[in-house]
């Protein structure tokens, strides 16, 4: 009895580490993943914006990033001369934490899975590295506690 309860709980959290955040809202700049909170305050430096509601209404050129627009997601464009903040590949942000550069990254419960993604070091919040199945993979909070 005791095993099936320790089992119980280690599945419960680790369900919960891995529970996508219904509040997160994700962006895109330039090929760049980001959130909509990471621009809000931010409209001197952006040219425009595009609203889609659903995965299935993203252009082509966003289609890969469907696996993160359950709750849509919002293209942004910089005015000229403003491209420039801060991004990182996953790979980039394994091999910062000690963890293979293939290993998918969390992001509110969010799995990015391909190394070449680039996401904007603002969003890298409470950053840990807890085990995922049996390996080591980086998860992180987008808003600051």
């Amino acid at each position: 009895m005791k095993k099936l309860l320790y089992s119980f709980l280690i599945f419960s959290s680790a369900s919960l580490f891995a529970q996508k955040n219904p509040t997160t809202k994700f962006a895109v700049a330039n090929d760049i993943v980001g959130t909509v909170d990471m621009f809000t305050g931010k409209e001197n430096i952006i040219q425009g914006k595009q609203v889609y509601k659903t995965a299935a209404s993203l252009p082509q050129n966003l289609k890969k990033f469907g696996y993160i627009a359950d709750n849509g997601l919002v293209e942004y464009k910089f005015k000229k001369g403003y491209e420039g903040q801060d991004r990182l590949t996953l790979a980039q942000i394994n091999e910062g934490h000690g963890v293979p550069k293939d290993s998918p990254v969390f992001v509110d419960g969010y799995e990015f899975s391909n190394p070449d993604t680039m996401i904007y070091a603002e969003i890298l919040n409470n950053v840990e590295v807890k085990d995922n199945n049996g390996k080591k993979s980086v998860f992180a909070i987008s808003k600051l506690k």
